[in-house]
């Protein structure tokens, strides 16, 4: 397959990248800005809103997979909130048009979502099907409402391309663990590694996540199978406390002992990491009801078995 991958040089894109290039396809990067790649990956500029010379690739592509956005490991300023809604909104706008536009448009385009559109809760896990999307759950920060409008936008920018002969699927994906320097799992390992892994805030808030050997096998079922459209959560089935998260990791890294964190000491931790404490505090229990049915078996399920292979892979990268 050619596969064209828009913001494919972040953390989940060199995942996706390496690997979909590893299984023999052709794969395209277009980023805004000139970076070094893997020699078997070409790489094409845009500038993430406008369709320009970039779109001749999208025209007889197999495949799309939008990964473009600005990070969300920032400081939610206002500022840096609307460049999280622009650059996530205008790039799938564009991605929209190029595929209206071609002779011969991809035969499934894959756009980047995120699990944070369902709400902040404790009771029940959020699936595809009966999941409660957030924005309106009370006692928490009002901004983070806003961060549920960015994935709401991100949606249904997507979704108002005219693309009948173009399958689209948002992919609502978790946190994806995997060993890469400066990714989720290497910021959680190294606060454990240094006894700073403990509850936050009692740590009863869930985190939802998702090995990167499974979020990779994911997307290529998602690739593949052309009965699936539409909202899908790209999450292990077994979301889990942060406390425990925590506690399990730090056992993986040879670690006991975890500081626990006040909420003001986690706003503390938060500034100096230039980071928001949404990403810690927000409960998100999501599960993968549609994967689940479409026959999915996830090589990693459970987040102990994750946590000890991530370990392993990290140190032994060092």
């Amino acid at each position: 397959m050619k596969i064209v991958i828009p913001g494919g040089t972040g953390q989940v894109g060199g995942i996706l990248r390496r690997a979909l290039a590893a299984s023999g396809h052709e794969v395209v990067v277009l980023s805004r800005h000139v970076t070094p790649l893997e020699p078997v990956i070409r790489h094409v500029l845009w500038d993430g809103r406008t369709v320009g010379e970039w779109a001749h690739e999208v025209d007889g592509a197999d495949a799309v997979i939008n990964l473009a956005g600005r990070t969300v490991s920032c400081r939610y300023t206002k500022e840096h909130l609307a460049e999280m809604m622009d650059s996530r909104v205008h790039s799938t706008l564009a991605v929209g048009r190029a595929v209206e536009r071609a002779e011969r448009p991809p035969t499934v385009w894959l756009q980047a979502s995120t699990a944070t559109i369902y709400s902040h809760r404790f009771d029940a896990a959020n699936d595809e099907h009966d999941g409660v999307i957030g924005g309106e759950e009370p006692d928490v920060p009002a901004y983070w409402a806003f961060s549920t409008e960015i994935a709401r936008r991100w949606e249904a920018a997507q979704q108002e391309a005219d693309t009948p002969a173009t399958r689209k699927v948002a992919l609502r994906s978790a946190m994806v663990m995997s060993p890469d320097r400066g990714g989720v799992f290497d910021v959680l390992r190294v606060l454990a590694r240094v006894g700073l892994g403990g509850p936050v805030d009692g740590g009863q808030q869930f985190v939802s996540w998702i090995h990167d050997s499974d979020f990779v096998r994911a997307v290529e079922l998602l690739l593949e199978r052309d009965d699936l459209s539409g909202a899908v959560n790209l999450a292990s089935p077994h979301p889990l406390p942060q406390r425990e998260l925590m506690r399990v990791l730090r056992r993986a890294v040879g670690r006991r002992f975890g500081l626990p964190a006040t909420r003001s000491m986690a706003e503390v931790g938060a500034f100096v990491l230039r980071s928001d404490t949404e990403l810690l505090l927000k409960s998100r229990r999501v599960v993968p009801a549609r994967l689940v049915e479409a026959g999915f078996a996830f090589d990693f399920p459970t987040w102990p078995e994750a946590a000890r292979d991530l370990a392993g892979r990290a140190a032994g990268a060092r």
